[in-house]
């Protein structure tokens, strides 16, 4: 038998790795191209937006206000003449910063103690999980709210307020999986060696629980937007000139009974495409899983 062939054996061809597979499964989800396709053209519009809006999201032209949808302005102008569509466009580069930054965080922190207290347990798996399920008892907005009152208001505190609100939510579900993981003979085995818990839970543990985390992950950024949106629609999250849209709404929502509509509708409109697309993409992700 020649190298070659010798080579041909070791190497079979056509085998695919987990990440592969679950790469090829999303590419034929049509739920997932679709919901991926909407938070794509969304990114593009906060990363290269003001380059291609037909005016500067931020002017103001008095004599244009509240002018309704026109070959002009597409979406219309809002109180003081500034273009709807181009702060629409623009309007989500501060959502899309925040709300993934903000997931980023949960998610680390979340799967940290996750980690610890389902590869621990004992006392101090009983003690993190009672204080965890304390703050979960708490809704979201409430904790932001008293958060940014006493810290102040700003991105970073947005970012770190929202991201520590959602880490026990993550931090469950990484438990629960862990709690499953840990039975298994390739954590007995590392143990056998005498490796750190450090090098159990993070190099043999953590690959196992991937999938759960990466759907917790995806649901946790929907529900970042709408947190974010809530605040800036409240006044506490991302402040004036921001086009950013849930402020754009608290702006102008009181001229709807003006019938002035096309001031809130876009924003809305915006918001709800945008979430609409993440849990597409996470309807495709769990599918493909679970395939």
């Amino acid at each position: 038998m020649s190298a070659t062939d010798t080579t041909t054996q070791e190497r079979p061809i056509g085998r695919r790795g987990p990440y592969a597979e679950l790469f090829f499964a999303l590419m034929r989800s049509g739920t997932f191209l679709t919901g991926f396709a909407i938070v794509l053209f969304w990114v593009i519009c906060a990363l290269f937006g003001e380059h291609f809006t037909p005016y500067d999201p931020l002017a103001d032209d008095i004599i244009n206000a509240l002018s309704p949808p026109s070959a002009e302005h597409w979406f219309g102008t809002d109180q003081i003449g500034r273009d709807v569509f181009s702060r629409v466009i623009v309007g989500s580069r501060d959502i899309l910063t925040v709300a993934p930054l903000a997931t980023l965080l949960a998610t680390v922190a979340g799967t940290a103690l996750g980690l610890f207290t389902g590869y621990f347990r004992g006392i101090a798996d009983d003690i993190v999980s009672r204080v965890l399920e304390a703050f979960m008892a708490i809704p979201v907005v409430i904790v932001a709210l008293l958060a940014i009152v006493a810290l102040g208001t700003s991105k970073a505190t947005v970012i770190v307020v929202i991201g520590l609100s959602f880490a026990p939510i993550i931090a469950r579900t990484v438990r629960s999986a862990v709690l499953a993981e840990r039975e298994l003979d390739y954590v007995a085995a590392a143990q056998l060696r005498h490796e750190s818990a450090f090098h159990t839970m993070f190099v043999e543990i953590l690959p196992n629980v991937i999938p759960p985390i990466l759907v917790e992950t995806t649901v946790r950024l929907g529900y970042a937007i709408f947190a974010v949106a809530t605040l800036s629609f409240m006044g506490f999250g991302i402040q004036p000139p921001s086009p950013d849209w849930g402020l754009s709404i608290s702006n102008n929502y009181g001229m709807i009974g003006g019938g002035f509509w096309w001031t809130v509708l876009f924003d809305a409109l915006a918001i709800a495409s945008l979430v609409i697309g993440v849990n597409l993409v996470t309807d495709g992700i769990q599918g493909a899983l679970n395939d």
